[in-house]
């Protein structure tokens, strides 16, 4: 630990003692528990020029001058220049040029809050001075020991097949922290196992980072929220940056700490540009193994798979079909950690324009539907399948993500399913087919004030029966059947067939 005035007087050879001050001045206390940075001794009557921030001074009181002079010295003004240079405490030789703490001294001091060490007979300034260098000089070696050992963690995190995941959460655990990552446009990415945290992606850190991101250079900024401090860090080229670290931790980080970040950012920026290229062929390979399941070619898809990844899902089997995000898109790394983490339960690969997710019975569909929502994207989900039926299934989540349309979220094939056939249509966008198909007959019945459009419908609610058509429009049967025939016609299809009534059928249902 660092020496502090507290610590100093825990130091019991050198029998120092701080007189009484006011304990309820806001700086007290707080100084008696600030850092050491150094003590020095002058007896000048401004010693400011030769002391720095968590200095503690000591003197013999000489520039007091004695009896009558030191009565009248302006110990205000003496106090008031040290508390001005930061330092935490002074200490004054009591019984050396002294007999006693002047009172001057002691009333100044406690009206500033500055903590004032009795420093007794026969205890040389040079031991105090002695015992806090020696003091620092271990905390150096210490956070020296800590930061070699910290670097070597993180480099064999490194190493990891997790790369730049195993590195954070190695991160998380020397600083004691949590830590954000974010992509180059601002979007959070999520890293499996990191500590929890409330605040990774909170609105202000969020807010934050895009504004550093817009500025299109590495920097690094801080804010303070309620559990303390946030540092933020962007990474990559100027120009190409590749996005953002975050750390918060409640207090700020030492220097040995921030090397640790900066050898962090090296790294992952590092990972990043070398892994494009093995993304690349990664993502190759596995859209080539894909290719061999649908294919049933279940013997190669495996030998593949085992060499680079594993196993495969283990039936059941249920697809996911994601709609294909930007490249680079920050999604493919959530997958990547989620694949990795469910020993191979849990495989994906880019097919056509979309992502395609296979899911085994030891995989867990909910994170995936919670990583869906997460990155506000658009998926379509199968029902239960297997291997042999999974060109099937991938038609189901396919057919599931066109439904869902723009909508973000996980869109479940069985909920499309269950509302039948013409909602299957539905959800598939029939409608415009539907206009399509009609519209010649909504543009005679605009251009001839006709009724074909209305005929057609309470022809087929009365299941095609002339008279009770004729009936509920107020009109002879004959001319039912007049306008059928018009309406045939127009169309160029055979109402008198089961496809041809089905077409024009389907067609005005979706349009209600």
């Amino acid at each position: 630990m660092l020496p502090t005035i507290a610590w100093l007087l825990g130091r019991k050879q050198l029998r120092l003692s701080v007189v009484r001050g006011d304990l309820e001045h806001p700086r007290h206390l707080e100084r008696l528990a600030t850092p050491i940075t150094w003590v020095h001794s002058s007896d000048l009557d401004d010693p400011t020029p030769f002391l720095s921030s968590g200095n503690v001074l000591l003197t013999d009181g000489a520039q007091f001058g004695f009896d009558d002079s030191a009565e009248r010295y302006d110990y205000e003004a003496y106090v008031g220049r040290l508390v001005g240079s930061e330092i935490v405490g002074l200490g004054f030789a009591t019984h050396f040029l002294h007999q006693g703490m002047p009172d001057g001294l002691a009333q100044a001091c406690q009206r500033a809050g500055l903590p004032l060490i009795d420093v007794p007979d026969r205890v040389p300034f040079i031991a105090v001075i002695r015992e806090v260098a020696d003091q620092l000089a271990a905390e150096r070696s210490r956070r020296m020991e800590w930061s070699i050992a910290a670097h070597k963690a993180i480099s064999y995190a490194a190493l990891k097949p997790t790369g730049l995941r195993s590195i954070l959460i190695e991160l998380e655990r020397q600083l004691s922290c949590w830590v954000g990552l974010f992509d180059a446009t601002g979007n959070p990415v999520l890293v499996p196992a990191q500590r929890p945290s409330e605040d990774r992606f909170a609105a202000p850190v969020r807010d934050e980072v895009a504004r550093a991101l817009q500025k299109g250079r590495r920097s690094s900024t801080s804010l303070t929220l309620n559990s303390g401090q946030v540092t933020i860090q962007v990474f990559g080229q100027s120009g190409q940056l590749r996005g953002a670290l975050v750390l918060g931790r409640g207090v700020a980080l030492d220097r040995a700490e921030n090397e640790l970040v900066t050898s962090v950012i090296a790294l992952a920026t590092l990972a990043l540009e070398q892994n494009r290229e093995l993304d690349t062929t990664r993502g190759q390979l596995r859209s080539a193994v894909l290719e061999l399941m649908l294919a049933s070619n279940m013997p190669a898809a495996r030998a593949i798979a085992h060499d680079v990844w594993g196993v495969l899902p283990v039936e059941p089997l249920r697809v996911v079909t994601i709609a294909k995000p930007l490249r680079n898109h920050p999604v493919l790394d959530a997958l990547e950690s989620l694949a990795l983490d469910s020993d191979g339960q849990i495989f994906y690969a880019l097919r056509d324009s979309s992502v395609v997710v296979i899911v085994g019975s030891g995989g867990d569909h909910e994170q995936v539907a919670h990583l869906v929502v997460d990155h506000e994207l658009s998926a379509g989900s199968s029902t239960v399948a297997s291997f042999a039926a999974l060109d099937a299934a991938l038609s189901e989540a396919s057919h599931a993500l066109r439904a869902g349309g723009r909508r973000a979220g996980l869109t479940d094939f069985d909920d499309i399913a269950g509302t039948g056939m013409l909602g299957v249509l539905h959800a598939a966008g029939a409608e415009q087919i539907a206009h399509r198909v009609l519209t010649p007959l909504v543009t005679f019945d605009t251009d001839h004030s006709g009724a074909l459009v209305d005929t057609l419908r309470a022809w087929f609610a009365h299941d095609c029966s002339w008279g009770s058509t004729a009936a509920q429009l107020g009109v002879h049967r004959h001319t039912v059947r007049a306008r059928v025939d018009q309406a045939a016609g127009i169309l160029h299809l055979d109402l008198e067939s089961f496809e041809g009534r089905l077409e024009v059928w389907a067609a005005l249902r979706m349009l209600e």
